[in-house]
C-alpha cells in the first residue's frame, strides 16, 4: 500500500492494497464544518457580548445532554420492567488509564500547539479565544462512534450515509460554537478531514477489530468525553479532555479482554 499525504487533500478515490478507500464521505462531513463555521462567523459578528456567552453556555450545556445520553444509553438496562446499570468499572479503569497515558503524552498540549500555529498562520494573533474554540470544537466533532463507524462503512462499502448525517450535526454544532468562540472552531475542519481521512484509508484494517462489542465500550467512554467537552464550555477549563482521548484506545483493547 501506498499514498501520499497530498492524496489526503486531493478529490480523487484512493485505493488501498487491502481494498480500504478515501472517499466523498469525508469530505461533505468536513465541508458541513466549513459551512457551520462560515454561517456562525457571519451570525456572531452581529452578536453582543452578553448574548455571545449565553450562547457559549447553552451550546455547552446541548454538548454535556449529548454526553449524557449516550453514557446513559451504554450503561443502562432496560430488563421488563426494571433498569439496571453497568459499565462502570469500564468507564473508571479506561478513563484512568487513558488519562494517564494521556498525561504522559500532553496530548492537549500539541492540540494547543498546533492552535497556537494555526492562529499565527492564518492572521488571528489578537484573537484570544481562537485557541480555545479550535480545541473544544476539534474535540466535540471528532469523538464519538458515528466518525468511526461512518469512516469505515464509507472505505470499505463506499456508503457515505453515516457521514453525511454527522455532517448536518456538525454544521449545526459548529454554527453556535463559532457564533460564541469565534473563528478557532471552524478550523476543527482540520482534524476531522485527518481523522476519518486515515481511518477510511485503513478501513479495511480496522473493520474485523471494530466489533459491536468494541464500538459499544468506544461509544460509551466517548460519550463521557463528550460530556467533559460541556463542562469546559459551560464553567472553565476544567478537566483535560484531548488527555483522555487515549480512554477510546482502551475501550476498544476491553472489549476483547475475557471480562
Amino acid at each position: 500500500m501506498s499514498f501520499r499525504i497530498d492524496d489526503l487533500f486531493s478529490g480523487d478515490t484512493i485505493d488501498t492494497k487491502n481494498g480500504g478507500t478515501m472517499r466523498i464521505g469525508v469530505w461533505i462531513n468536513v465541508a458541513g464544518i466549513l459551512a457551520g463555521g462560515l454561517l456562525g462567523y457571519m451570525c456572531g459578528s452581529h452578536l453582543k457580548q452578553r448574548m455571545q456567552d449565553s450562547l457559549t453556555a447553552v451550546c455547552g450545556i446541548s454538548v454535556i445532554f449529548i454526553g449524557i445520553s449516550g453514557a446513559m444509553e451504554g450503561m443502562l438496562r432496560v430488563a421488563g420492567n426494571s433498569i439496571s446499570s453497568g459499565n462502570a468499572m469500564l468507564v473508571t479503569v479506561c478513563l484512568a488509564l487513558g488519562t494517564l497515558v494521556g498525561e504522559m503524552l500532553n496530548i492537549e498540549g500539541l492540540f494547543e500547539s498546533f492552535g497556537q500555529w494555526l492562529k499565527l498562520k492564518t492572521g488571528n494573533a489578537k484573537d484570544q479565544n481562537f485557541v480555545n474554540g479550535f480545541v473544544s470544537a476539534s474535540l466535540t466533532v471528532c469523538i464519538g462512534a458515528m466518525a468511526i463507524v461512518g469512516s469505515i462503512q464509507d472505505g470499505i462499502l463506499g456508503d457515505w450515509s453515516i457521514l453525511a448525517t454527522k455532517a448536518i450535526l456538525d454544521l449545526i454544532i459548529i454554527m453556535v460554537m463559532t457564533c460564541s468562540m469565534g473563528k478557532g472552531c471552524v478550523f476543527s475542519a482540520i482534524p476531522v478531514l485527518i481523522f476519518e481521512g486515515v481511518i477510511t484509508l485503513f478501513a479495511s484494517f480496522l473493520q474485523p477489530i471494530m466489533t459491536d462489542a468494541a464500538m459499544a465500550d468506544l461509544s460509551l467512554v466517548g460519550s463521557v468525553l463528550i460530556f467533559c467537552v460541556g463542562i469546559n464550555l459551560v464553567f472553565g477549563k476544567k478537566v483535560s479532555v484531548a488527555n483522555m482521548l487515549p480512554s477510546v484506545v482502551f475501550a476498544v483493547i476491553a472489549a476483547f479482554l475475557p471480562l
